[in-house]
């Protein structure tokens, strides 16, 4: 009787051994005898055989992996130094744990030797404002690579771009004579505009004086209301040309 309790609790340890939890998140590769089984076990409880199976868990997560600075010249000479952030997941774990030794290292230098890449195939104002082009290219460079180990590239994206201290001085200096040029444009074309008016407002007063006259007495009466202004009016015209038809014509009276 004790001998076969001894061989009911050696079976119960036995198939103890053989019993592993798989979390949502992970999926289990079962190796047998070292071959592995094309049938990946899903979340929950999975009943392996004993010193007979070996299962390794992957995470099939989305990782979000920062990929370094590379420093590059662009296809316009201009040194730079740009990082980026990949993210991807793995979507075959049989392809990611047999295929390749180590995934998630593969996946960085893919991504630096595919930034060094992009940095030289690529001119400054296209890292700086055509970013979402070049997030497609750096996606499809990695894309080939990626599927061959079992992983999908969800999407990369370039951080930032590190210019030289010279190149900043040099774009500030652009941008201040750009801003410069549209302010004298702006101002020449506000001149170009009132002067237009005037010479408008000058032809209508010129074919009637009685609004030059009008305008002449609304200027007065504008700055008369300043206290402290001293006024001084010019004689008028119309007066001159009435005294000198006046003596015009005491001259032409005879004698």
């Amino acid at each position: 009787m004790l001998v076969v309790v001894v061989l009911v609790i050696v079976l119960l340890l036995w198939l103890f051994a053989g019993v592993r939890v798989v979390q949502q998140y992970e999926r289990g590769v079962v190796f047998r005898l070292g071959r592995v089984r094309s049938k990946v076990r899903e979340p929950g409880l999975a009943l392996l055989v004993p010193v007979v199976d070996r299962m390794r868990k992957v995470n099939v997560q989305v990782v979000t992996m920062p990929v370094p600075a590379q420093e590059g010249i662009t296809k316009d000479n201009v040194t730079v130094r740009v990082d980026a952030v990949l993210y991807f997941r793995v979507v075959e774990p049989v392809k990611a744990t047999v295929d390749v030794q180590n995934y998630s290292f593969a996946m960085l230098q893919v991504a630096q030797t595919s930034l060094r890449s992009i940095i030289g195939k690529s001119e400054l104002d296209d890292l700086l404002t055509g970013r979402e082009q070049l997030h497609r290219g750096l996606e499809l460079m990695l894309e080939s690579p990626a599927v061959g180990w079992g992983v999908h590239i969800d999407r990369v994206e370039i951080k930032d771009v590190a210019l030289p201290d010279s190149m900043k001085r040099s774009m500030a200096r652009q941008a201040e004579a750009d801003r410069e040029r549209r302010a004298r444009i702006i101002t020449a074309d506000g001149e170009y505009q009132a002067a237009a008016k005037l010479a408008e407002a000058a032809q209508r007063m010129a074919q009637t004086p009685a609004a030059m006259q009008l305008r002449l007495l609304q200027t007065v009466v504008e700055v008369a209301a300043e206290k402290n202004s001293t006024l001084v009016l010019p004689f008028p015209v119309e007066l001159l040309r009435f005294f000198e038809a006046a003596a015009g014509a005491e001259k032409a009276r005879p004698e």
